[in-house]
């Protein structure tokens, strides 16, 4: 295992964003059980129930609001940016460059006007521009906006590259890509998440083919805090587990919840139609969205992920994939 760099992070001041969504309240959690000295950005609309009981200073800011961003920033040694918007339905509204992309290069503008020594910024596999299916998505990959599946994807890729912009003005910082991220602490209830609580209340009648590769959002928080420590600035570390097929997902969550698992597997072409028009049901259903014309091309996409250069670099070590799911689903009842 390759370790190049390593910051005394003892003690000294980190700043999370997004400590409130699933990854980011692990991920604070995790900082914490290291004894380091914590102080959380949230808006003041923000649900702060993913943080009850942790000894966090939170201080109130935006990353659409740069000047509250410098204020939290001062004194800081290290900055984990993962406030962002996570979503599979089409970018109608701007919301997801809005907060993804100006977000970001609010934070990188604030890191380098205070002086910030390291920023660690979550971006997301879904980032890399994807080869065809039998290539493996490594670092290789690079950041392309304009061959992103969907708006998720693209404003994830923009924001990526604002974080290179600000390496080139001297910021010293490494970006991470999960893949697709489940485990316990979802208070939210993310896409997958909400996948198991059908589940758990008997509402999944029906299955579609597909595949994708999941990691642990503890494994994910993990590997974060070690690129923090070996990363090198201005490098990129994808962060992925296992792929599973969403037929032999079923049948594990069968087997271990003791529920039938759904029998009928719907025509790819058919859900491909109906999918066109679930933007408009989503919305007035106000249910959160699982099948989208996005999500279904993402459980068809090149799934062959590698996460060989955070293993070798950072010592990036994740969980059997099953046993994720398990913990997942006992956290949710």
């Amino acid at each position: 295992m390759i370790k190049v760099k390593i910051i005394n992070r003892k003690k000294s001041m980190i700043v999370v964003t997004g400590a409130t969504g699933h990854l980011g309240n692990v991920l604070t959690r995790k900082l914490l059980e290291n004894g380091e000295n914590l102080k959380v950005v949230a808006r003041s609309s923000t649900d702060l129930k993913p943080l009850e009981g942790l000894n966090v200073e939170i201080v109130e800011g935006d990353i659409q609001d740069v000047n509250s961003l410098i204020n939290a920033f001062h004194g800081a040694e290290i900055v984990y940016h993962l406030a962002g918007l996570v979503s599979i339905l089409p970018d109608t509204d701007g919301r997801l460059n809005q907060v993804n992309v100006i977000g970001t290069r609010n934070v990188v503008d604030a890191c380098l006007k205070t002086g910030v020594k390291r920023l660690i910024y979550t971006s997301s596999i879904h980032a890399l521009k994807e080869p065809p299916h039998g290539i493996p998505i490594d670092e290789t990959c690079s950041f392309e906006p304009q061959y992103s599946r969907g708006g998720y994807d693209q404003s994830k890729a923009r924001a990526s590259l604002e974080v290179l912009r600000g390496v080139d003005k001297g910021l010293d910082a490494v970006l991470v890509c999960p893949s697709g991220v489940i485990g316990p602490y979802d208070y939210r209830v993310s896409q997958m998440g909400q996948l198991f609580v059908n589940f758990l209340k008997g509402n999944q009648r029906a299955y579609i083919d597909g595949a994708y590769d999941f990691v642990d959002v503890r494994d994910v928080a993990d590997g974060i805090i070690l690129a923090s420590k070996y990363g090198r600035s201005g490098e990129t570390y994808i962060l992925s587990g296992e792929t599973i097929e969403v037929h032999e997902l079923m049948l594990y969550l069968e087997e271990i919840t003791g529920m039938r698992a759904p029998r009928f597997k719907m025509p790819l072409w058919f859900v491909k139609a109906v999918s066109k028009f679930s933007p408009i049901y989503y919305k007035f259903s106000k249910s959160k969205p699982l099948f989208t014309s996005y999500s279904i091309d993402v459980l068809n996409s090149n799934c062959k992920i590698s996460s060989k250069k955070a293993r070798n670099e950072l010592g990036f070590s994740p969980r059997p994939l099953k046993e994720s799911i398990k913990d997942s689903v006992e956290w949710f009842k």
